[in-house]
């Protein structure tokens, strides 16, 4: 068996075969191509007999794996960030990197990363792009006020037909004038836009197999869990399954805190803010809309608020609530409020006192608002 390493670049692959001989692992060939001679590729793994390839999770790897894979044995994506023998390496070069990635599979010593699925893969572009234009149309909507400030003509409503024919009343220079119309042009034009990607995202998410079927009809159980929201945690997390523990999701989010310790002394860091940027806004931008619309998280968040600040507590809060997603994708059950669960907690409270039969408590997820007049009279009568 041979055993390739490839320093996957943009415009050169430089490859590395090692094989075991005598318990002992040789290089017994190097190659260079360049990523335009897919002819050449094809050529060198055809003929290379039985062999196992190792690539680095690059930005552009994904035509590299399908180009050999008909060919491959056995394919191992590794990850970038574990694989630190080579960050940290005083001596690196892309011939040296390959040779590390080939010795280290020979030896089964790789740390693997997941590789999506075509779906997956499509699905992620379809919602990172649909972020990007949001990004652009909040770019845009902040230059057109930035722009009315220095005239003292900004207003809340900016972005409705009143505020559009303010707008086109304010007294602009004639310079600014010809770039808010550009900004107005370049709004619509991004709007249009996100308006056709979610057309598109409706139409991709009708064609959805049964499982990515279940899950979001489990993510629409969960308050105020909108469509945005779905879209950005299934395409990001993928197939949930391959997190073997709920920590693991949350380094994966980078909400995970860091922790700094030498001879004894311990000290608690921010969040790394490694892994997916846009899963982690989403799932702040989640526990922002739970804490004001629920008690149980709103509770939640005050308690933390009281020792940790504002911040940090919101950050806690989105944490446990992606364990939650996750914990019920994996289980294919809906949200639902378990009022069942909270009576052993309750009964070993009250253990060992007479105190008669406890009756639990309101449910928690409902706002007092929420509830009709009659009904909230009722349970403030029987608590």
């Amino acid at each position: 068996m041979k055993y390739v390493g490839v320093d996957l670049h943009k415009q050169i692959i430089v490859l590395c075969v090692v094989m075991v001989v005598a318990g002992k692992r040789q290089v017994v060939a190097r190659r260079k191509l360049a990523c335009r001679d897919v002819a050449g590729v094809d050529e060198f793994f055809g003929r290379l007999g039985p062999f196992q390839v190792a690539v680095e999770a690059t930005a552009a790897y994904e035509w590299f794996l399908k180009r050999i894979e008909p060919w491959a044995d056995r394919i191992v994506l590794v990850h970038p960030r574990k694989m630190r023998i080579i960050a940290e390496s005083r001596r690196k070069t892309d011939r040296l990197d390959a040779q590390i990635l080939a010795e280290f599979l020979a030896a089964d010593e790789l740390p693997e990363a997941w590789r999506p699925t075509p779906r997956v893969r499509e699905h992620r572009g379809l919602v990172r792009q649909r972020d990007h234009l949001r990004r652009r149309i909040s770019g845009v909507k902040c230059r057109l006020r930035n722009l009315l400030a220095h005239y003292n003509a900004d207003v809340a409503n900016l972005f409705t037909l009143a505020g559009q024919e303010h707008l086109t009343a304010a007294p602009l220079s004639a310079s600014d004038r010809f770039v808010a119309n550009q900004l107005q042009a370049e709004l619509a034009a991004h709007q249009e836009l996100r308006r056709a990607i979610d057309q598109q995202l409706c139409r991709f998410a009708a064609d959805a197999p049964l499982a990515e079927r279940e899950a979001r009809a489990v993510l629409e159980s969960v308050p105020c869990v909108g469509p945005v929201t779905i879209e950005v945690v299934l395409s990001e997390l993928g197939d949930v399954r391959r997190f073997r523990s709920q920590n693991r999701v949350v380094q994966y989010a980078g909400l995970a805190p860091g922790r700094r310790q030498s001879a004894g002394r311990c000290v608690d860091l921010g969040i790394t803010k490694e892994g997916s940027r846009l899963l982690r806004w989403a799932m702040i931008e989640l526990a922002w809309r739970l804490v004001g619309k629920t008690r149980y998280w709103g509770l939640l968040y005050e308690q933390l608020k009281q020792g940790r600040g504002a911040k940090k507590a919101i950050v806690a809060v989105a944490r446990r609530v992606l364990c939650v997603l996750v914990s019920l994708l994996k289980s294919g059950q809906p949200y639902r409020l378990a009022r069942d669960s909270r009576a052993p907690a309750l009964r070993a409270h009250t253990r060992g006192r007479n105190q008669g039969p406890q009756v639990p408590p309101p449910d928690p997820h409902l706002l007092p608002s929420s509830l009709s007049p009659a009904k909230r009279k009722e349970r403030t009568t029987t608590n």
